[in-house]
């Protein structure tokens, strides 16, 4: 066998592969005798139909079967012999297959190079140390109040600041197109009303109808609405005043089972600075792999990036799923999704290089008993036992994935212990 490699790029191969003739004429004989055990041609007896007239009866089949045969495990050698390892199913072009001549083609390929991803020490990482304060601490019980919040009716005064009406609203956009709500709750005061919109409720008693405008600015939040005019019309049914619980310890009992409003405090500072704490974390491994990727010497194979893409689309998707939302349905440019992944799509294939390069380098392995724990807390979260985690991980032959996911993460520690991180403040308002 004849091979010659071309190297196009650091990252793209075109290999040239001729198979002797003898070898492609004993597979097309080879393959030509399974089709005359079982051809049934009138005028023959079974098995007995001339060779040379299966290969003409049999041609494209003899042929697609010929090529699955020898293709892939030339191109496998070719690349065994000198250690390449493709990150996608060669591309196989210009086959020139005949019997009695030479099998030959060409296969593209993707590759990554082996390349030095720098001395980890000289990272340097910034972590923020978050100060919750007593601030924090007293808005976080403000919003347990107000989630515990009672609504009553009251009457003989008009809505007020803080007040809720229940009221039939209708509400046209700039097209004309009106949608209506016969019963709403309308909270004087939530931050989710459009900009100017409490200050239209507030005076309304029930039976009181309103109809009024409201301004959207181009920076608003909701794109849709941005630096458009909307038309409501509220007919207001029923004025219902809010009142927050005592904050005392009877309300902490009931809340979370606290014997005292500080003990309830406590928990609450003590959640937050956890949560702090799994913010920084965050904040850090999100710079080292933009660290990381930055360090790539080479162009990501197209492949790579490609199948990433696709992986946040079809992530998604699930997502949505398992919402009980039909992602055909949703109204999502999935075309403008997919693209807009590009960017993050690239960072993230480029650190996860570097950090298989840092494994390689670093001798860093996996072991059996690493891949049990894991699949063990796979299995807690799910509420599922380990045995059908594991299960379900070979039969989607997820368990390479896993492998090589548990390997990346053990890069990530390594880097981490390498690099200097420096503690910035940062106080949680």
């Amino acid at each position: 066998m004849k091979t010659e490699f071309v190297d196009v790029s650091e990252t793209q191969k075109t290999l040239t592969i001729e198979i002797p003739s003898d070898v492609v004429d004993a597979e097309i004989n080879r393959v030509a005798s399974g089709y005359k055990k079982q051809a049934r041609i009138p005028g023959f007896r079974p098995g007995k139909v001339p060779a040379t007239l299966i290969k003409q009866r049999f041609k494209d089949q003899i042929r697609h079967d010929v090529m699955h045969g020898l293709i892939p495990r030339a191109v496998e050698e070719a690349l065994q012999e000198r250690g390449i390892e493709p990150v996608d199913t060669p591309d196989i072009k210009e086959v020139a297959l005949e019997e009695g001549r030479p099998l030959t083609f060409t296969a593209a390929i993707e590759t990554v190079p082996i390349f030095d991803p720098g001395d980890l020490s000289q990272i340097t990482l910034s972590k923020p140390i978050v100060d919750i304060t007593d601030d924090a601490v007293e808005r976080t019980l403000q919003q347990i109040r107000e989630r515990a919040a009672k609504y009553a009716t009251v009457e003989g005064r008009p809505a007020a600041a803080g007040d809720a009406v229940v009221a039939r609203m209708s509400r046209t956009d700039p097209d004309g197109e009106t949608d209506h709500h016969d019963s709403v709750s309308l909270e004087i005061g939530s931050p989710s009303n459009p900009p100017g919109f409490d200050e239209n409720l507030i005076g309304l008693s029930p039976g009181d109808t309103k109809r009024f405008s409201i301004h959207f600015p181009e920076d608003y939040e909701v794109a849709a609405v941005a630096n458009t005019d909307l038309t409501y019309e509220v007919e207001v049914k029923e004025v219902r005043h809010k009142s927050l619980p005592d904050l005392d310890d009877e309300f902490a009992k009931e809340i979370g089972e606290f014997e005292t409003v500080a003990a309830m405090r406590e928990r609450i500072r003590t959640d937050m600075e956890a949560d702090a704490e799994e913010h920084a974390k965050r904040h850090v491994r999100t710079d080292l792999m933009k660290e990381l990727a930055g360090r790539l010497t080479f162009e990501l194979p197209a492949a790579l990036l490609e199948r990433e893409m696709d992986r946040r689309v079809e992530e998604l998707a699930r997502r949505m799923m398992s919402q009980k939302v039909d992602p055909q349905s949703s109204g999502i440019d999935w075309a403008k999704f997919r693209e807009s992944q590009r960017d993050g799509a690239k960072e993230a294939v480029a650190g996860a290089l570097v950090l298989d390069e840092v494994a390689r380098r670093e001798h860093i392995t996996v072991t059996g008993e690493d891949v049990d724990k894991e699949i063990g807390q796979y299995a807690e979260r799910s509420g599922r036992t380990p045995e059908a985690v594991r299960a379900q991980f070979e039969k989607e032959g997820g368990i390479s994935r896993l492998h090589a996911g548990l390997r990346r993460e053990k890069a990530v520690d390594l880097a981490m212990s390498r690099a200097t991180i420096t503690t910035v403040p940062h106080e949680h308002h």
